[in-house]
């Protein structure tokens, strides 16, 4: 599926599936492998993957729009949705001999990511023996491969690089037990002396500055923060939307009208979750057209986290609007909040860690 319209057809249809599957995943804290191979039949893995490599790139805002649409299925499915698609850009950092290794079966080749610094990585010849614990790790039950962060000498990070190891290095350890979110089965991975060749690894500062290197394609050579936010920023707002959407059904069924004060919160939540919807418009649109200064990247890194905020917000009003009836294990309502209150804790999503780096230039010392 190469066209922008027909991804965004199928990612409808990825989450129409997701929706049905929703509950399930909830309760057995892994999507439904049905609902897995949708997102990649829909082609969330193949969106940044260079064209040589089978890849069907398509732009920022439609990766965001598809994911969204999938989210007000499904929060989780949407989650692994995005990460599928954006952990292949991460992919693309890797040297073109280590990327033709992670993309040698074809494009639809399932990359999970663990961005927290951990284990350790040790320099041997011809590579790195890397070894230790990664938490957090987001799809990683129909993962085909793992890229990990290991921690560099630098207490800034510096000297961290990425590691690719395919899934038989890794074992997965159930350590996703969570309030929300619970589809997106994050559990924790570990290595234990796995030898990763020089090619399948690249450091972290390359991926975090948009170093534009030869084998970088130019739709992914852009600074982390002026997209990271769009990755987990998603999935939130399609939640959002699918909750307002349960909500205004209910605001006009039975015998008599929702009340003028649950009216009102209805209005507002709405009008946040637009608002929110329009700044990550704003976020997809700067990285396509190139707004990658630090004054742009900073804005979107402030306006994500904003956006996420408001989103939660949202859903927040329309929950507590439906009273008991939306606290119920079976109403799906509770689950999209839920799902909301738990991705917005997310580092990406923090506003007080955007609003320092967007002030940062503002700030004047005598």
């Amino acid at each position: 599926m190469s066209t922008q319209s027909g991804f965004l057809e199928a990612a409808r249809a990825a989450g129409e599936t997701a929706a049905r599957r929703a509950a399930a995943a909830d309760a057995d804290r892994r999507l439904h492998p049905e609902v897995a191979e949708a997102l990649v039949e829909a082609g969330f893995t193949r969106r940044f993957v260079p064209e040589s490599l089978g890849g069907e790139p398509v732009s920022y805002a439609a990766v965001t729009t598809a994911v969204a649409a999938v989210g007000e299925g499904c929060a989780s499915a949407a989650w692994i949705a995005s990460l599928l698609a954006h952990t292949g850009r991460f992919a693309t950092y890797l040297p073109e001999n280590g990327q033709a290794e992670v993309w040698e079966k074809g494009p639809d080749t399932r990359l999970v990511t663990a961005v927290v610094p951990q284990g350790s990585a040790e320099p041997v010849d011809g590579g790195w023996r890397v070894s230790g614990t990664w938490s957090y790790v987001s799809g990683v039950d129909f993962a085909d491969w793992a890229l990990v962060l290991g921690p560099g000498p630098g207490q800034d990070g510096t000297g961290s690089r990425f590691f690719a190891v395919r899934r038989a290095d890794f074992t997965v350890l159930d350590t996703w037990h969570t309030l929300g979110m619970r589809g997106t089965g994050s559990h924790s991975i570990t290595l234990d002396g796995v030898f990763v060749p020089e090619q399948r690894s690249f450091p972290r500062e390359d991926l975090f500055s948009g170093h534009a290197g030869p084998h970088v394609p130019a739709l992914n050579a852009v600074p982390l923060f002026s997209v990271n936010g769009l990755t987990f920023g998603a999935p939130v707002l399609g939640a959002a939307r699918g909750a307002l959407a349960l909500a205004a059904e209910r605001l006009g069924a039975g015998n008599r009208p929702a009340k003028e004060s649950t009216r009102t919160a209805f209005a507002r939540a709405a009008a946040e979750a637009d608002a929110a919807g329009l700044l990550l418009e704003r976020i997809a649109r700067t990285a396509d057209e190139g707004g990658t200064t630090p004054d742009l990247v900073a804005r979107s890194r402030r306006d994500s986290a904003y956006a996420a905020q408001a989103l939660a917000a949202a859903v927040d009003l329309v929950f507590h609007g439906n009273g008991v009836r939306g606290q119920d294990r079976s109403d799906p309502l509770q689950r999209y909040w839920r799902d909301v209150q738990g991705a917005v804790t997310h580092g990406v999503l923090q506003f007080e860690p955007a609003a320092l780096e967007y002030t940062a230039n503002l700030v004047r010392t005598g």
